[in-house]
């Protein structure tokens, strides 16, 4: 029997009582809920609607909107197109998507996240004021070939220099002034590493700014599911393999909780894992929708109720 204790939690019975319980942290992020909004706006009037990329890094959300109409096109399609409409997700777009979309006749129905937008910004105008300066490097940790580094990277006509890893600061040149930029959804603590080498290595005669961009309410996310993972037996983290914030929030996951697992839908939950296991909690990335973690949590209760009835 399967007893609702509220909206949040709900407690079954597997030769013991079992909580499973969603984080109400996880989620989607702001930038990711309104691209999603307006897809579906546009979709709800019956209108074909291109989308440049998946809307979100994550599978069964990209084909639910693919199921109301959405057509997700790469760089190479947009070159192709003319005369329609395109959302742009919220990772954002380089300088030339938006040249082609005019040349093309496409209208742009933007959905790039504010602090993303913002972030364009601030480089565009530091790349603006130091074009001529050969001795200057703007500098971006992020993730190559990531959506929002590409976007970032082209307000510098392809300049900066892109580091993945903290070990990969040594690459700089220290005898040239650094400006630092970090793509939204980075880690906080690899950041601060990163601007502490470089304080610590800079020559006395270069110049050195960093700026924290990283997005607060997805830096929020690591204690908060730090928290959530270290009081349940077991941790189930929904999330897509593509996803970039998913795998910086899993590392942290494991690292406290090492019952968790990585699972991208309800079907990748093996029952063997359940054994001696009293809490189950579920949790996500900013790009994984509320309904694929209730999903995964009505599927092992069928699953817990059809052991029952055997």
């Amino acid at each position: 029997m399967i007893q609702k204790t509220s909206g949040k939690q709900l407690i079954s019975r597997l030769n013991k009582m079992i909580n499973i319980e969603i984080d109400d942290g996880s989620g989607f992020c702001f930038g990711v809920t309104t691209a999603i909004k307006k897809a579906e706006e546009e979709l709800s009037k019956g209108r074909t609607l291109y989308c440049l990329g998946d809307i979100v890094h994550n599978s069964m959300e990209v084909e639910r909107l693919a199921d109301k109409g959405l057509i997700t096109i790469n760089h190479k399609d947009l070159e192709r197109l003319h005369d329609v409409k395109v959302l742009l997700r919220a990772h954002g777009e380089p300088p030339e998507t938006y040249s082609i979309a005019k040349r093309n006749n496409i209208e742009i129905i933007d959905a790039t996240c504010p602090v993303v937008l913002q972030l364009q910004r601030r480089i565009k105008k530091q790349f603006e004021n130091s074009n001529s300066d050969s001795n200057s490097q703007i500098v971006i940790f992020g993730k190559n070939g990531h959506a929002e580094v590409l976007g970032l990277v082209g307000q510098t006509n392809e300049k900066a220099i892109i580091i993945e890893h903290f070990d990969e600061v040594r690459k700089l040149d220290f005898s040239k002034d650094i400006y630092l930029y970090s793509q939204t959804t980075m880690s906080l603590d690899e950041f601060h590493r990163i601007t502490d080498y470089i304080h610590g290595h800079l020559a006395d005669n270069a110049r050195f700014e960093s700026y924290d961009t990283i997005c607060r309410q997805v830096a929020n996310r690591m204690p908060n599911i730090a928290s959530f993972a270290a009081k349940h037996d077991l941790l189930l983290f929904v999330a897509g393999k593509k996803s970039s914030n998913g795998k910086v929030l899993f590392r942290k996951c494991s690292q406290i909780n090492n019952m968790s697992h990585h699972i991208e839908k309800a079907e990748d939950i093996r029952m063997e894992w359940f054994k001696n296991v009293k809490t189950v909690g579920i949790c996500g990335a900013t790009s994984t929708p509320k309904w694929l973690m209730e999903k995964c949590r009505d599927y092992i209760i069928e699953k817990i109720e059809k052991r029952q009835d055997d």
